[in-house]
């Protein structure tokens, strides 16, 4: 894959070097030490290993640099403006059993400011990547957002609340709405190639409430970088805070809006 600046050199070769465990550890999936975190939330062996490993290689390029990890938490830099957010296996559940759509994402963040993402499937070697003010990438193909202008024709991705989580009522009553309104609703349960698939114009929206920052930061820049929209599903606030989102064009984005949520 060509690579963009030395930025994105970076994150390229610091998901590559993370991926080649990953690969070997899905290969024996079976096999692999499983500890319960929460209902239906799982953290394995490979998570834990794989953020070790982007952290090292990320370290070692930019020292100076912050994390926020799904599974280390906060570390903080000497260099304050600048912090990476990782998520080394968006799609755990998927993982764990055997299903080969997840992905590592991986954001970089300066100030309030997403400057650069990579969301990478090791498996099917799907590389998008997306610079602020450069265009977001799927392999060496640039980006865009889908051209759809009715809800009609439009495939909509979505994540459902999983056991343990609150809001069933609200989603079930969201997609209700969604199902009557549109072509048909897509549940992939990785937030981060979700939001690619925008991006590529694979799907012509998503949404999803009580995200953390590690599932969406790289996906919201690629969504921008491609011409589209990533807003908090409610209005006002950064989907990157707030966990609720809706990323689509922007012919499509009031409106759908509207209907999630019930509006006329």
């Amino acid at each position: 894959m060509a690579l963009r600046s030395a930025l994105m050199t970076v994150m390229v070769a610091a998901a590559e070097k993370a991926a080649k465990a990953l690969k070997r550890d899905f290969g024996e999936v079976e096999q692999l030490q499983v500890s319960r975190k929460g209902p239906s939330d799982y953290v394995s062996a490979a998570d834990i290993k794989t953020e070790k490993m982007l952290v090292a290689e990320l370290t070692k390029a930019r020292p100076h640099f912050g994390f926020v990890l799904e599974e280390g938490g906060t570390i903080a830099g000497t260099d304050t403006e600048h912090r990476w957010i990782i998520d080394p296996i968006d799609g755990t559940t998927n993982f764990l059993h055997g299903i080969p759509h997840f992905a590592m994402s991986i954001a970089l963040q300066r100030g309030d400011e997403i400057m650069a993402g990579v969301v990478y499937n090791p498996i099917t070697e799907d590389w998008f990547i997306a610079e602020k003010g450069i265009g977001a990438f799927h392999n060496n193909r640039r980006m865009r957002v889908s051209a759809r202008r009715n809800l009609d024709d439009a495939v909509v991705a979505t994540g459902i609340p999983h056991k343990g989580c609150p809001g069933h009522d609200v989603f079930i009553q969201q997609s209700q709405r969604v199902m009557s309104a549109t072509a048909g609703i897509r549940r992939f349960g990785t937030a981060s190639l979700d939001l690619a698939f925008v991006a590529a114009g694979r799907f012509d929206a998503y949404w999803e409430m009580g995200l953390k920052p590690w599932d969406i930061a790289a996906g919201v820049l690629l969504v921008q970088e491609a011409g589209g929209f990533s807003a908090d599903l409610h209005g006002p606030g950064s989907p990157l805070l707030t966990g609720n989102i809706l990323a689509t064009n922007a012919d499509l984005h009031s409106p759908l809006r509207k209907c999630i949520l019930g509006q006329s």
